[in-house]
């Protein structure tokens, strides 16, 4: 349509506007969130609506901050085999995004999505996850996933943009630049989104991951599921030993009895809300 910025260099883009098709554009996460969002609200299963800033917010981002020179100048020192040199320089890239101050424009893009999904809630400032989605996540034979950073509970304009900005920072994670080496990938062909989703409050009851099929055996007439107690950060990152299911889906869909496997795990912490601020503890 005539006067409207074309799709690949928006700034923000709603979850009903993404789909798979997206990666480039929003990452990994948010395409699925977005492929999620639109595809299972006529199956009357809720997704909590959110927003992603886009690959192209951060290209614009790196741009109008002037640190992309500093950027490449520290990744040409890099050397992922030396332990120290590795710490050492994605620590001053993150230092150099995190301290960077957001540009105007931008800012004032991020606030008013916040602002329009907050009143989507009800509420002036509502609480959301901030989660980085990277263009090279989720792809055949590389997972990105886990390796760049997750804030939950971040409440309020001014909380919201640091925490954007240390999703930008965590492109450069240790973990994530030696991935990118072993795999091949060049440091400045990959991008990163950031997803801002409305919170479900599962601190007060339980959350989990499912996959749709046996992550082991790639068996794909199962659903495995992990679950624990709290938030499902826990059990992303493998600091519980959460409760495992396995659902047949066949006997599923034919109405029977379906579930087939069951563990107990220990799941001895789990994460919640904090009482003090915009955090969450254990």
């Amino acid at each position: 349509m005539i006067g409207l910025t074309p799709h690949s260099k928006r700034h923000i883009l709603w979850f009903k506007e993404v789909s798979k098709n997206d990666i480039e554009q929003v990452g990994g996460k948010n395409s699925n969130l977005g492929e999620m969002y639109n595809e299972l609200a006529e199956k009357h299963v809720p997704v909590p609506n959110g927003f992603a800033v886009t690959a192209e917010a951060y290209k614009y981002f790196v741009k109008e901050t002037g640190i992309g020179q500093r950027i490449q100048a520290a990744l040409a020192k890099l050397d992922t085999k030396d332990l120290h040199n590795l710490q050492e320089n994605g620590k001053i890239i993150r230092k150099l995004i995190e301290s960077a101050r957001m540009p105007i424009k931008l800012r004032k893009s991020i606030v008013a999505a916040y602002r329009k999904l907050s009143q989507e809630y009800d509420t002036d400032d509502t609480d959301v996850a901030v989660r980085s989605s990277a263009t090279a996540e989720d792809l055949p034979g590389a997972s990105f996933a886990g390796q760049q950073e997750t804030y939950l509970n971040v409440n309020g304009e001014r909380n919201l943009i640091v925490s954007v900005k240390k999703c930008f920072a965590s492109l450069f994670t240790d973990r994530a630049m030696s991935y990118r080496e072993d795999k091949g990938f060049e440091h400045d062909k990959v991008f990163i989104s950031v997803a801002v989703q409305k919170m479900v409050r599962s601190d007060k009851a339980s959350a989990g991951v499912s996959f749709t099929i046996d992550t082991e055996s790639g068996f794909k007439d199962v659903v495995f599921i992990n679950a624990a107690y709290g938030l499902g950060e826990y059990v992303v990152k493998g600091v519980v030993t959460p409760d495992e299911f396995y659902v047949h889906k066949p006997t599923l869909k034919h109405g029977f009895k379906s579930l087939i496997v069951k563990r107990l795990g220990d799941k001895r912490k789990k994460l919640i809300y904090s009482s003090y601020g915009t955090r969450t503890s254990a």
